[in-house]
């Protein structure tokens, strides 16, 4: 059996992630990885349930409503999250991921999520009679799943567009050794803007740019809510964040699919323009082609040819 190292684990952790992931899960995550497994047989479908289970105990104690079981189901979600970090990672590390098991981890997160949110909403309404905490239940349902709908919809399209802009590439014949040119002095670049920095030093963190996604939103709404008593402010707060970010996510996919319109518009008239050089420039040769052979026709025959150019050696010899 072969022993994982914890640099094995960072290995196959995820390019970039959520800050909450990175700061605040993985590095314990990363270590429990490694424990699970060296020192287990569990598989990820297995570790997966497991998180859903916490993620059940989570919900019976947002229930009860007050701020005791409040927080035991604030811990008790983390941990539940900390639980689906591993899955993913265990199944990387030991190559034992199918397609069944991320369906299975999709399907396990949005229906804890939904449960999560009505048992929360429903604690408060039976505590404080208020109907408020009801809409908050249906909100946190509603937007939850539209950001499930839209993200993975805009990668697709993103996907599909990059797809179609890229030409094959031929496969080319290794270029001969020549000798090499001395290099000259290059222009120097531009300084990069704040906001390529800021990206540039996220990216080396693992961070990415989306800095409120649907992992903050969740971890406001069933941690940070429940653990201050804030529920109503903090999930409020968080909708916004993410509805906002999720906005601009529309807009640079417009942008992004404008651009995308244009380029293949003008490969389209480049086509057509082709295709009509290529059909005139036919046309011309074939005229030329007729026109010399109009003037000089070519004989039907040798003899007929002799006879043309009279007899190739002297009678008289």
């Amino acid at each position: 059996m072969p022993t994982f190292s914890l640099d094995d684990v960072r290995a196959v952790c995820k390019g970039r992630d959520a800050w909450w992931t990175v700061l605040l899960v993985d590095p314990v995550a990363t270590r429990l990885t490694r424990v699970v497994a060296n020192r287990t047989s569990a598989t990820p479908n297995q570790i997966t349930t497991a998180a859903f289970a916490l993620g059940l105990g989570s919900a019976a104690c947002f229930t009860q409503g007050t701020a005791g079981w409040l927080a035991l189901g604030a811990v008790l979600y983390h941990l539940c999250f900390v639980l689906d970090c591993v899955d993913g990672k265990v199944a990387r590390l030991k190559g034992t991921g199918s397609p069944f098991g991320a369906w299975l981890d999709f399907m396990l997160d949005r229906v804890r999520d939904c449960i999560c949110a009505i048992a929360l909403a429903q604690g408060q309404y039976a505590l404080t009679g208020k109907p408020i905490y009801l809409w908050i239940g249906f909100t946190i349902v509603a937007v939850d799943m539209v950001r499930y709908l839209n993200g993975p919809k805009i990668a697709k399209a993103r996907r599909q567009m990059t797809h179609d802009l890229t030409p094959a590439k031929p496969k080319r014949a290794p270029r001969p050794k020549t000798a090499s040119t001395p290099k000259t002095a290059s222009t120097p670049k531009p300084r990069p803007t704040r906001y390529l920095r800021l990206r540039r030093n996220l990216q080396r963190r693992r961070i990415r740019m989306h800095l409120f996604s649907g992992i903050e939103f969740q971890m406001a709404v069933f941690i940070v809510g429940p653990l201050t008593g804030a529920v109503i402010p903090v999930t409020t707060a968080a909708g916004a964040l993410l509805l906002t970010f999720e906005a601009l996510l529309v807009y640079k996919f417009w942008g992004v699919s404008r651009s995308f319109a244009r380029r293949v518009q003008g490969s389209e008239s480049l086509a057509v323009q082709g295709a009509v050089q290529g059909a005139v420039q036919g046309a011309v040769q074939g005229a030329v082609q007729g026109a010399v052979q109009g003037v000089v026709p070519a004989p039907r025959n040798p003899a007929e040819a002799v006879t043309q150019r009279g007899p190739l050696v002297d009678a008289d010899h």
